[in-house]
Parts: structure tokens; C-alpha cells; sequence
């Protein structure tokens, strides 16, 4: 059983015991955290999609371990002004353990 979840603004597939790397959630290593928009759910054969969201369905997870992403450098120049922009930054990232997946209605 798996579910694909919305947070950040971006959707990820979800399984139990899978570790996921999402934008960054509040809370310590170890807090229990609960994604709710649940997109939809997949239980063998049957699937379940919601509209928007599926009703009763959540997807309990566990933080691992916060950390940021890689650094992400950007430059711009202008030829024969003498016109140079330098900057760069690192995403704050959260590492989530999917604990379960519950199908909802």
C-alpha cells in the first residue's frame, strides 16, 4: 500500500518504512508528524483518488533529521560593463520515516 502526498508544494510517493526528503517541517528528530493532504491511495488493486484530497486518509511519519540541501550557486554578468552578480542558496530540507499509511474512506 502506498499513497502520494502533497507538502511544500510538491507530491511524493509514500510507503510504509520509506524516508523522504520534503521541504522543512517544524519539530525535532523524532517528532511525530502527520501528512493529511493525501492526493491518493493505492491498496493493491484498488486505487483511490480524491478530489481534491481523499477523505480520511493520512499518512503518519516520523522526523529523522533535519538538514539543508546542497549549495546552489547563480551568476550573471554583463559583457564589457564591468557588471558581475554573484549569489547562492541552500534549500532547508526535512528526512520524514513513513510509520503508516491509513486508506481512509
Amino acid at each position: 500500500m502506498y499513497a502520494i502526498v502533497k507538502t511544500g508544494g510538491k507530491q511524493y510517493k509514500a510507503a510504509k518504512d520509506d524516508v523522504l526528503v520534503v521541504d522543512k517541517l517544524a519539530g525535532e528528530p523524532g517528532t511525530a508528524v502527520e501528512l493529511g493532504e493525501v492526493l491518493a491511495v493505492v491498496d493493491g488493486d484498488s486505487t483511490t483518488i480524491g478530489t481534491p484530497f481523499v477523505k480520511g486518509a493520512k499518512v503518519q511519519a516520523e522526523i529523522v533529521r533535519q538538514a539543508k540541501g546542497p549549495k546552489i550557486d547563480a551568476f550573471n554578468y554583463k559583457a564589457k560593463k564591468n557588471v558581475r552578480k554573484q549569489w547562492g542558496h541552500r534549500s532547508q530540507l526535512t528526512h520524514v520515516r513513513i510509520t503508516s499509511v491509513e486508506a481512509g474512506s
